[in-house]
């Protein structure tokens, strides 16, 4: 049965998962959400034996209904190989009394790999399916990790560019080296003078902008996007969720059927509302626990039922996640209000106008599925320290606040069922905080200098994605105020 995209924002009109994928925004300003959640409807026993490309396939094969079986086969055969440095793609380690979904062992050792490895594939299928003659051009804003991980997988693909803008001091070192030094003929990378919402924001700017969706169809040009706001980011962060259920239940953890809960590091809203849409389907999913940091805008919006992004902006260990607005819980706000479009755009439209809104009564009782809480730096750098000194293993600051809020979680309610906790970076991505929280001895080295000490450390050859970059030549040092992103796309593309 054929599922179609509508808009949150929208008069009800539905496109294909092709035309919401190729798009990435809807034109009215919305985000595209399935007309129907369909159903996991593979017996339990039957996907615990699956691989994780056979298990993409039975999840994806369910929203993506206009790409045919061998289209949709041939986007995860080329997504998820040996660019992946573990045969599982996503493996689960037991540590700490909790199981932590590795989503780091792609091209650029964080979750976005993930997606990102796929998104491209989708995306130039898209394209042919829907006979499009103009250049894709990926627009995309990033905490981090967004950005080098599309740019990874869009590289040099025939028929797109891909411009990236991130903060400039808003990432860690090698999160900058990464991207900055990221080959391609067909990828840009802007710095901003400002923070991830000011990016996101113009992002989102430039897309609504008609006036320049005309300028770049006279020249041949159309937008998309790579961010989560993009369905095709999100339909394939829905897999791993299931995987892991999957193997919790093949290696004899829990039984089919059993309820488990899972904890997610939470910015951008994308990651964790994957974990919501497959507890929609029918996966056994009893609590969706989500974890922030200092921003704790999300934890707040759990708390009171109003979301208030006026409030100062911290730099924290965790800056994938230091994020005031989270675009997709505009996707919950829809389904919170029965899908009601006008009350979800006068919602957005609070939010963009004075920075805040308040849901019902009605649409916060919708809300018992999640569990919010959050930690501090300081209560991060504990997370690391002792899951490193109690189990031996070692996770980045992002999973580290993970960690911390399930442990508060487990205090405020004593539910101990097993626990999925999304580790959604590779230590070695965030080597200074990792070792500033396990010892003060490591203090005066660089940041490669930390990711050898973290491998004798741990016996964990430094991942060829850190080796990489050590002496690569930086080939994009533009940097920009927020206000210039649109005159910066022009100059690229050579329009205006």
């Amino acid at each position: 049965m054929q599922v179609l995209y509508k808009s949150t924002r929208g008069n009800g009109e539905t496109v294909t998962a092709s035309q919401a994928i190729l798009k990435g925004l809807s034109e009215d300003g919305g985000l595209f959400v399935p007309t129907r959640i369909p159903d996991l409807d593979v017996p339990m026993e039957r996907l615990a034996e699956m691989t994780y490309q056979d298990t993409a396939y039975e999840v994806m094969s369910r929203f993506l209904t206009d790409y045919t079986e061998e289209e949709l086969k041939n986007c995860i055969a080329r997504a998820y190989d040996s660019k992946f440095d573990t045969e599982e793609i996503a493996p689960l380690h037991k540590a700490d009394g909790a199981y932590f979904l590795e989503l780091f062992h792609g091209a650029t050792i964080a979750f976005k790999d993930m997606a990102l490895s796929i998104l491209p594939h989708l995306m130039t299928t898209a394209a042919k399916k829907n006979r499009t003659d103009k250049e894709i051009v990926i627009l995309t804003a990033t905490s981090g990790d967004t950005g080098k991980a599309a740019m990874a997988g869009f590289a040099d693909v025939p028929g797109t560019k891909i411009i990236v803008f991130y903060p400039k001091h808003g990432v860690s070192p090698i999160q900058e080296k990464q991207m900055v030094t990221q080959k391609g003929n067909n990828t840009y990378v802007v710095g901003i003078t400002g923070n991830f919402d000011d990016a996101q924001g113009a992002v989102k700017r430039m897309f609504n902008d008609r006036e320049l969706a005309e300028e770049l169809e006279a020249a041949g040009y159309q937008f998309s996007s790579a961010n989560s706001i993009n369905i095709g980011r999100l339909v394939p962060q829905i897999v791993y969720y299931v995987y892991a259920y999957g193997k919790l239940v093949k290696s004899g953890e829990i039984q089919a059927g059993q309820e488990i809960n899972v904890v997610v590091p939470t910015g951008n809203f994308g990651n964790i509302l994957a974990a919501y849409y497959a507890k929609l389907m029918g996966l056994p999913v009893n609590r969706l626990i989500c974890a922030s940091n200092e921003n704790k805008v999300l934890f707040d919006f759990f708390r009171t039922g109003t979301y208030d992004r006026n409030r100062d902006f911290i730099l924290t260990s965790s800056p994938s996640m230091d994020i005031l607005i989270s675009s997709n819980l505009e996707r919950l706000i829809y389904r919170l209000t029965g899908e009601n479009a006008k009350k979800c755009r006068e919602f957005m439209e609070a939010l963009s106008r004075g920075g805040e809104y308040t849901i019902t009564e009605e649409m916060r009782e919708g809300l018992g599925d999640f569990y919010g809480n959050f930690c501090s730096e300081g209560e991060t750098r504990e997370a690391i320290s002792a899951t490193y000194y109690g189990s031996g293993y070692v996770i980045d600051p992002h999973t580290a606040v993970a960690a911390g809020v399930y442990q508060k979680y487990l205090r405020d309610t004593g539910d101990d069922r097993a626990t999925v906790i999304a580790s959604t970076a590779s230590p070695y991505k965030f080597t200074r905080s990792v070792m500033d929280a396990i010892s003060d001895r490591y203090q005066g080295l660089d940041d490669f200098a930390l990711a050898d000490a973290l491998s004798a450390l741990t016996g964990v050859k430094v991942p060829k994605a850190v080796e990489e970059i050590r002496t690569a030549p930086v080939l994009h040092d533009t940097v920009v105020d927020a206000v210039e992103m649109p005159s910066a796309v022009k100059k690229i593309l050579g329009i205006g």
